[in-house]
């Protein structure tokens, strides 16, 4: 990815390429909000789309515990890649035997970072998301999910402590706690609700990414992702697909916008 085309992830220090990887599809389709059902790919499969997905210059890529296998097959392909790409998982939220469950208490959120680290087969993790239940309020104002991560940020364990909220009050709630440094939100041309959080990002430096980007697949990526990609603040859409053809056209698409070329 050349310089030109990578953006700055607010006041976290790193910088990442406009489109990112989401995960989702390499490790879950049950309880999905697709309109079409899919087939996970074997890991054969797998291993050689994460691989092209480094490969075409895509250098985010963005998992979850919630994600089912997603987490485990990162890093039995990756590992050995480590320090090519930028790793973002949550905490909050499991998926197991078809139901998603949710706890934000200390020891929950401990428990989560240890598996992640171990399943990716990493000791770092570049970005961790509180991934809320919509109950943003309530979980910041608790205290501890936000909190854990703040210690495991100071511990080495975490770079940076985001919140992938589903409220506009959430996220700004979250930017007033001073210690969130990047935000994970819904935003595209059917839903601009968000733009003050995108605003109040800027303002106090906090980096965005973009999910749903493209209306969970009801928007076209040649004007839904430039749109994303001029919102204060925001350094990347995230965006799931298991075609690496794709995936290129969404970052050749998403290199154009911020000039960088093909």
């Amino acid at each position: 990815m050349d310089a030109a085309s990578r953006r700055s992830l607010g006041r976290t220090g790193l910088t990442v390429s406009p489109v990112g990887f989401g995960a989702f599809k390499i490790g879950r389709n049950q309880g999905i909000k697709y309109a079409d059902g899919y087939d996970l790919p074997d890991e054969a499969t797998c291993g050689r789309l994460l691989h092209e997905i480094l490969d075409l210059g895509i250098d985010l890529i963005d998992t979850a515990p919630a994600y089912g296998l997603s987490e485990a097959r990162i890093g039995r392909h990756l590992a050995g890649r480590r320090e090519e790409f930028t790793l973002s998982t949550k905490a909050g939220e499991t998926f197991e035997d078809g139901v998603g469950r949710y706890a934000f208490d200390r020891g929950s959120i401990d428990a989560s970072v240890d598996r992640s680290l171990d399943r990716l087969r990493t000791d770092r993790l570049d970005l961790v998301f509180v991934h809320s239940d919509g109950r943003d309020l309530a979980i910041i104002d608790g205290g501890d999910a936000l909190d854990t991560l703040v210690r495991r940020r100071d511990r080495g364990d975490i770079r940076a402590v985001g919140f992938s909220g589903k409220t506009i009050e959430g996220h700004l709630a979250a930017i007033r706690t001073g210690v969130v440094d990047c935000l994970m939100v819904e935003y595209h041309q059917l839903d601009e609700s968000q733009r003050p959080v995108l605003e109040a990002a800027e303002a106090a430096g906090i980096g965005v990414l973009v999910k749903k980007g493209l209306a969970s697949g009801r928007l076209e990526p040649d004007e839904a992702i430039p749109f994303c990609l001029a919102g204060p603040a925001v350094a990347s859409v995230v965006i799931g697909s298991l075609r690496r053809e794709n995936l290129a056209r969404n970052l050749e698409i998403a290199r154009r916008a911020v000039g960088g070329g093909v």
